[in-house]
């Protein structure tokens, strides 16, 4: 009778344990510039200032006004480095953006405080991304092979694939208290890129007409299903980040900033998810939403002034005093007021192309991203 009452104890406990075992969720972050993230976190004084980012305030600052570390997220981030790519590896901070003048934030931050609110597991995140790339070459899909060269996916194709799988093959590197009995679960892909595709003119010789970026599309597409056969997910969530520098560029002319080409390019890059393979576990989501539209026209101010301090300062018939004066004098027209200057140091740290570098609008995104791979 003991012996059997024994078994059973041990038999439930085993049971509990198993009811409780909660495996870790692992998410695959990867992409070029705007992924790695070069908005500085001095930027996030806005986001503390703005009434449009209460929500966001609410998620990234503490009881003091701190910024918030992670909880359950540890991340590993592989990035362009010299004279090799860099591995960063901890738990979750406010630091894990581009590695030049930081400390700054990609998605990431946000992407893992979120996903702590979304599930009670474990979370790692193993990001992998390089400015300057594109899908056509360094990123391409082994499945949309040309040759021999690239029967194997381009260059950084593999880099993703093997920092993934490295990190895999030994999560306690990053995650100490990682349980191998619980395991883990790859559970979405987050792909951020296309700025180097959407400008390719040799790539896509018509890209300044509707189905110019067509390629993409279909690289794209090879790209999801080449992953999830990488790491044995066939159904593994995907989110494709849809470019939005800009925000709301429709009825812009060409002299906008290539204003028309983006536009069909943004279509290029949200149409795999409307493909019927691929419904319900792969999603667009069109960052232009996310864009400052403020900060863009203060931003647009100061690009235009930035050439005529430039010609000020190299004008040779001024003595330096002179040369100061009319800087100063002119540096006063720019903005309506200090006030506006200063909300404009407050919320741009970097170029348009970089969403100017606002964590408020690199934060909503990462969230946006979190929310779209949301198990519930």
């Amino acid at each position: 009778m003991y012996m059997k009452t024994a078994l059973l104890t041990i038999a439930l406990a085993a049971v509990a344990q198993l009811a409780h075992a909660e495996p870790l969720k692992v998410y695959i972050l990867a992409g070029q510039s705007n992924m790695q993230g070069h908005a500085h976190v001095s930027t996030f004084d806005y986001v503390a200032k703005d009434p449009d980012s209460k929500e966001l305030a609410a998620l990234v600052f503490d009881k003091n006004g701190k910024l918030r570390n992670a909880e359950r997220t540890w991340i590993s981030y592989m990035s362009t480095g010299k004279p090799e790519d860099t591995v960063r590896e901890g738990k979750l901070t406010p630091d894990f953006g581009a590695s030049k003048q930081g400390p700054k934030i990609g998605p990431e931050y946000t992407f893992g405080l979120t996903m702590e609110k979304q599930v009670s597991n474990p979370i790692l995140l193993i990001k992998a991304a390089w400015g300057g790339r594109n899908l056509t070459g360094s990123f391409r899909p082994p499945s949309a092979a040309t040759d021999s060269s690239n029967e194997k996916g381009g260059p950084d194709y593999q880099k993703i694939v093997a920092h993934v799988k490295d990190v895999l093959s030994n999560i306690e590197r990053v995650y100490p208290d990682y349980d191998p009995q619980e395991g883990y679960e790859i559970a979405g892909f987050v792909w951020f890129q296309g700025w180097n595709d959407m400008l390719g003119k040799d790539a896509y010789p018509n890209r300044n007409q509707p189905g110019g970026y067509d390629l993409y599309s279909e690289l794209l597409t090879h790209f999801i299903k080449d992953m999830r056969k990488e790491f044995n997910a066939p159904k593994m969530p995907f989110v494709i980040g849809v470019i939005g520098v800009w925000g709301d560029i429709e009825g812009k002319d060409a002299d906008y900033r290539s204003a028309p080409n983006q536009i069909y390019f943004r279509e290029a890059m949200a149409a795999p998810a409307k493909l019927p393979e691929f419904k319900g576990n792969v999603h667009a989501v069109h960052t232009a939403q996310f864009w400052d539209k403020k900060l863009g026209e203060l931003d647009q101010k100061w690009a235009k002034a930035k050439g005529t301090l430039k010609n000020i300062s190299r004008d040779k018939s001024l003595s330096d005093e002179e040369r100061k004066e009319k800087s100063d004098a002119f540096r006063a027209t720019i903005f309506s007021s200090p006030e506006e200057e200063a909300l404009y140091r407050s919320g741009v740290s970097q170029a348009d192309f970089h969403y100017m570098g606002s964590a408020k609008i690199l934060g909503k995104i990462g969230v946006a991203f979190a929310e779209a791979l949301d198990p519930k």
